[in-house]
């Protein structure tokens, strides 16, 4: 089953219990509008439960808080609006209808872009930050990494396919990648497996680079992969090889974004990639890494830096 259709699923499922609710309320003696607010109202609550339980847990087992990172109240509360309204959003719309797309700006100097969701996500995860790439004329492409709980290893392949795709469709030697979650890993797992050559840069958004404690309750041979052991444990088997197999000039390629909130990776600076360019926040969770504005302003900055970065190349039309 696909990420798609397990999110189509899920919401199938909350529409049946709604509507349980909405009739249950009914036969009670509720009005119409009271019994649909309340079966729609038990829905969005049992949501914002399981989000708030997220920010529960990550704290339990969080690395220390840096002073300058660190937010009052006022700023917690609205970082966990931001949260639940970035949850909300990619997973009952955007993920569930979203399809891996294409799109090639001609006469574009900047390599093309490749995104790599996370774990449980779809290229619908990316709807906000591809309207930015279009704005600036760069060419991207989303790839659905599947099986939804396969090996990270296995994901290599198709990045390979889509990343030499989009080199030839947009007549390019080199692709930067962008990778949320396990898709940084996944980035990793591809230059480990394929080489840094075809590799302008890699981008992780709030990867568990060093695994993550969250990662025991998620299903699969990937959740296996992200598995650490309390916040001074080690990473797991997989992440240590993954770790010892590149070196400085691969580390050199990568630039790890994460936040001291993250409520997914935990502890936060597990997504410290030694190395490589780590540029930390605060005050952001981890669904919101891909909708919050300072840091998709913060990932075009990268993709510039990085076009600068690059010596200019010919362009390749039909390279394989």
């Amino acid at each position: 089953m696909s990420s798609r259709q397990l999110l189509r699923l899920v919401l199938l499922v909350q529409l049946l219990v709604a509507c349980a609710i909405v009739a249950g309320a009914v036969r009670a003696g509720a009005a119409p509008w009271q019994a649909v607010a309340t079966g729609v109202a038990s829905v969005v609550l049992v949501r914002l439960a399981i989000n708030a339980n997220n920010f529960v847990m990550s704290r339990r087992v969080a690395s220390p808080t840096p002073p300058e990172y660190q937010i009052g109240v006022l700023a917690a509360v609205r970082m966990f609006g931001e949260e639940f309204g970035a949850s909300m959003l990619s997973s009952s719309w955007h993920m569930p209808r979203a399809r891996p797309r294409t799109r090639i700006h001609r006469g574009c100097t900047t390599p093309p872009v490749l995104l790599l969701h996370g774990y449980g996500c779809n290229a619908g995860y990316w709807a906000y930050l591809t309207p930015r790439l279009d704005a600036a004329g760069i060419s991207h492409a989303t790839l659905d990494l599947e099986p939804l709980t396969g090996d990270i290893d296995g994901f290599a392949a198709a990045i390979e396919a889509g990343a030499t795709r989009l080199r030839r469709e947009a007549g390019a030697q080199q692709v930067i990648v962008v990778g949320h979650s396990m898709g940084g890993l996944a980035a990793r797992a591809w230059l480990r497996r394929h080489g840094s050559a075809h590799a302008a840069g890699v981008i992780t958004l709030g990867t568990p680079h060093h695994g993550t404690c969250l990662a025991a309750f998620g299903i699969g041979i990937n959740a296996m992969q992200m598995r650490r052991t309390g916040v001074d444990g080690p990473a797991c088997t997989w992440l240590c090889d993954l770790d010892a197999h590149e070196d400085a000039a691969t580390r050199a390629r990568i630039t790890s974004i994460y936040t001291h909130h993250d409520n997914i990776v935990a502890p936060q600076t597990s997504s410290h990639l030694a190395g490589a360019r780590n540029i930390e926040l605060g005050g952001v969770g981890h669904v919101a890494l891909g909708r919050n504005r300072r840091v998709l302003a913060l990932v075009m900055d990268e993709i510039a830096r990085l076009q600068t970065a690059c010596p200019a190349t010919p362009v390749l039309h039909g390279a394989a």
